[in-house]
């Protein structure tokens, strides 16, 4: 028993060196972490080196470029221009195209009976108005006539109440000139 005692009391020994051990070589580690720290150089120091090496590195990258000469950029700009001119007409034909296919489809959808090839600026193919054209036609012609014989109307109002006006200021002016004598 007294072997299982000193053993247990060696065991303890050790293990109580061993925390020993290892909490002066924790202090010693955070020692060197803070006398690390200290030789760092402060935030704007090392940003002002990051920017300083940022800068020359940029500088170095542009000695590098190799810029084209005046012909190859008229060639490369004429190309470019000649690929928007083409796309651009590309999509003109395709609006243009629903745009006809959307027209087609509203005529169909109300009942309309001529085609949109057959129409052209309200006259089929033929030149003849369709009835409905024609009925509508005659009703605005209608309209029309009604408006002009009111405006007549009221200009031949207006012109006789102007010249009933106009000869009552030379009544009056002539009164006055006669009172003046």
């Amino acid at each position: 028993m007294a072997d299982k005692e000193n053993k247990a009391a060696e065991t303890s020994e050790v293990v109580k060196a061993e925390t020993e051990e290892s909490k002066a070589a924790a202090k010693v580690a955070k020692a060197a972490k803070a006398a690390k720290k200290s030789d760092r150089p402060g935030f704007f120091s090392r940003t002002g080196q990051s920017l300083k090496r940022y800068f020359k590195d940029v500088r170095g990258e542009t000695k590098k470029i190799v810029w084209p000469d005046a012909k190859t950029v008229l060639k490369s700009t004429g190309v470019v221009l000649l690929v928007v001119v083409i796309v651009s007409l590309i999509i003109w034909g395709i609006d243009t195209g629903l745009s006809a296919g959307i027209t087609g489809l509203k005529k169909l959808a109300t009942g309309d009976e001529t085609s949109v090839s057959e129409t052209v600026d309200g006259e089929t193919a033929e030149g003849e108005d369709t009835e409905a054209e024609a009925a509508e036609g005659e009703e605005a012609a209608d309209e029309k006539a009604e408006a002009e014989e009111e405006t007549k109307a009221d200009e031949a109002d207006t012109t006789e109440a102007e010249s009933a006006q106009a000869d009552e200021a030379q009544e009056e002016t002539e009164a006055e000139t006669t009172a003046a004598e």
